[in-house]
């Protein structure tokens, strides 16, 4: 209730910016020293973030004005930029995060898991941003792969709502839910000091929010497919046109293996970028000092890891950390970046991050009272086909163990 005070507040001394920040802060005070304020406060500002929810009706409007030609594309990251200008940031202000970018159909959310396990073994301090959450929207922020807790989640959301709030222009000029959640993302790595950013697209690219970053140090693009086709085209070119929307001038973009005229799509978009397209190795062509298991399971994960795995050797050789563990920013060339995107022997760092990732609710099982749970989930019909894959051939797995074990079992009754 406090903090859903200091908005009403605002609204009453809107001249006084100063003095309503200085409120914020001793209210978020009583909230770190009472369990109880810090969950009233989160579940207010819960309920803020909510209100910006775009509605059906909104979306079905932009979607008119979009085939009428009143509404470009483009004008979704002016008015991110305008939004995040509000919220107190410059777009320059984001070169700071050493981002590496990724867009996809399919399983750019395990890209990127991979590539924050592997930099967080390198011991880098990572902030990783994605969708959609699981069960609470904080998932979607993270810093060291923990999702922020309920106080942080309050006082950056609540910092950057009051800003936001502050400057707007009429009563309804608000980002949506989405736009939000990005540009308190940016302020939250910013806040934190993190070495590196991990940014997952939320649809296609060359619009998306999160293509308001223009210096990443590493773009990539994980398997394609058609998706959201009323908005990014209804053709497999169309698509990729769209998710190489994120590719920079200088910046090294890799892609997973195509289909053969979205592979052109991609190469062609590199061009026009100013970026040069790599492809990636097999999983099974790397070497490594030891045999690994992979932490999000699937042989459709053999891809994944193997961009994961590129993205992460990128951008460790362009971010490389010194012995007091500080990173340098990261500078793009003015022309396309050679990069070597081979295959190479993976050291324990880079197998333990390989091991040690996971990815709640993505190829994931769960036991308990002797009942097995298989969760994953899928958008499309590729994915569908690598779930039903992943579902038999675990399950099929877990049903030999099992019988394997009962047979022991029944001998040593019978002893």
């Amino acid at each position: 209730m406090l903090l859903r005070l200091s908005t009403t507040l605002l609204k009453q001394h809107s001249g006084a910016l100063s003095s309503h920040r200085q409120f914020v802060h001793a209210a978020a005070q009583m909230a770190h020293r009472d369990p109880t304020a810090t969950d009233i406060a989160y579940e207010d500002a819960i309920g803020a973030l909510n209100g910006l929810q775009t509605n059906a009706a909104v979306l079905e409007k932009v979607r008119r004005d979009m085939q009428m030609g009143t509404h470009t594309p483009r004008h979704n990251l002016t008015q991110v930029e305008r939004f995040l200008n509000n919220s107190g940031l410059q777009v320059t202000d984001l070169d700071a995060l050493n981002v590496i970018h990724v867009s996809g159909t399919k399983g750019k959310g395990s890209v990127c898991a991979f590539c924050e396990r592997i930099l967080r073994e390198h011991g880098y301090k990572t902030g990783f941003y994605s969708s959609p959450h699981l069960v609470e929207v904080r998932e979607r922020i993270r810093i060291n792969g923990v999702p922020l807790s309920k106080r942080k989640f309050t006082d950056y959301f609540w910092s950057v709502y009051n800003s936001l709030s502050y400057n707007k222009s009429h009563e309804t000029d608000m980002p949506s839910y989405f736009r939000f959640l990005t540009i308190m993302a940016f302020h939250v790595f910013l806040g934190e000091r993190v070495d590196a950013t991990v940014l997952e697209v939320g649809l296609g690219g060359e619009y998306d929010c999160t293509n308001i970053v223009q210096r990443p140090v590493v773009c990539g693009t994980s398997s394609l497919g058609l998706d959201h086709t009323h908005i990014l085209g209804s053709t497999i070119e169309d698509i990729a046109w769209q998710k190489a929307g994120i590719y920079k001038r200088g910046v090294p973009a890799i892609t997973v293996p195509q289909r053969t005229s979205a592979r052109i799509v991609l190469g062609e978009r590199a061009v026009e970028r100013g970026a040069r397209l790599y492809e990636i190795p097999k999983l099974s062509e790397y070497g490594s000092i030891r045999s690994f298991r992979l932490g999000i399971h699937g042989k459709h994960q053999h891809l994944n890891a193997s961009l994961a795995l590129q993205l992460s050797r990128a951008f460790i050789q362009r971010v490389p950390m010194n012995k007091s563990h500080e990173t340098k920013l990261y500078q793009p060339s003015s022309s396309p970046e050679l990069y070597d995107c081979t295959s190479f022997i993976l050291d324990e760092t880079f197998i333990s991050g390989l091991e040690r990732c996971s990815w709640l609710g993505r190829c994931q099982t769960l036991s308990k009272d002797r009942i097995t749970y298989y969760l994953d989930g899928a958008h499309t019909l590729e994915s569908l086909e690598a779930a039903v894959s992943w579902f038999k051939e675990t399950s099929a797995q877990e049903a030999t163990e099992l019988l394997n074990s009962e047979s022991i079992e029944v001998r040593r009754v019978n002893v």
